[in-house]
């Protein structure tokens, strides 16, 4: 766990006094996978076709570089299967790259490349993340402080402001499997905020939200780019990527397709908004 002295935010959540300061780059990163497909062959005696299985390597993600550093958020677009979720857990430590590697630089300057060491200041989240049902949120927290070696006392004064912030204190003993769509997104946001991290990694965490859970998630994004926080971000909902996006990052097929502020890609597009200019791109990327 961090050290060091610790501020409050307006919100009430006391935080690291450095205010983030963290970066993350991604190098020339690239993941292969195996798939296996059916193809046919011609029956040598006899008449028709037959089936065969074929294995083949694929990109998921191809010779990708990026960097994101503090007090900006990075939004990851593209459509289903370009890869988002691919990079996304390479760049949080989850999936080992077949090439290419994820570094990291913390509030000195000093670069952090061990995996155990990048996941302590990095909170992961996902609108399927996987939580532990029979447990509440307050006990998941407890255990997670032991885990990132949070004192008892500390964990409970955090989880006391962050059960504030994100209103949870009517539900949070309950367990998790009782609880709503929102209300589980919710304790998902507080898993990530218990150890304080310096680098958030959103995977379509507003996906199948109602409009005040959605909110309650973007409002968070948006108070952590202030505290200088690094944050990445893909979703679906470009309306959402406009206003709270500093960058975006289209990609297709596992590569960049398009790089740049919302403002300058709507620009470069001659369109409106970015959903159109969204468009526009990948039917230039289909053309080719």
């Amino acid at each position: 766990m961090k050290s060091g002295r610790k501020e409050i935010n307006k919100e009430g959540i006391a935080h690291n006094g450095n205010g983030g300061k963290a970066m993350l780059k991604a190098e020339h990163l690239s993941k292969v996978f195996i798939r296996t497909k059916l193809e046919e062959e011609t029956v040598k005696k006899g008449k028709g076709f037959k089936k065969k299985s074929v294995k083949e390597e694929f990109y998921a993600v191809k010779d990708i570089s990026l960097q994101v550093g503090p007090g900006e958020i990075l939004g990851i677009l593209g459509p289903n299967g370009a890869g988002k979720t691919t990079l996304l857990r390479m760049l949080g430590t989850l999936m080992e790259p077949t090439c290419g590697r994820v570094v990291m630089e913390d509030a000195q300057g000093s670069l952090i490349t061990e995996p155990v060491e990048m996941k302590k200041n990095i909170g992961y989240l996902s609108g399927n993340t996987k939580l532990y049902h029979r447990l509440s949120t307050r006990e998941m927290l407890r255990m997670l402080g032991e885990i990132y070696h949070i004192s008892k006392e500390e964990c409970e004064r955090r989880m006391e402001e962050i059960f504030t912030v994100l209103d949870m204190k009517a539900f949070g003993d309950n367990r998790i499997e009782k609880l709503s769509t929102g209300q589980t997104q919710r304790a998902s946001i507080a898993r990530c905020l218990i150890h304080d991290p310096d680098i958030y990694i959103f995977d379509e965490p507003t996906l199948g939200l109602d409009i005040l859970s959605a909110d309650a998630i973007v409002n968070f994004m948006k108070e952590q780019k202030k505290l200088g926080k690094t944050v990445l971000y893909s979703t679906h909902y470009l309306e959402e990527a406009q206003f709270l996006c500093d960058r975006i990052l289209m990609i297709y097929k596992g590569g960049i397709l398009k790089e740049g502020t919302p403002a300058k890609i709507m620009e470069d597009t001659k369109t409106e908004n970015l959903r159109d200019a969204f468009h526009v791109i990948m039917e230039g990327a289909d053309e080719a």
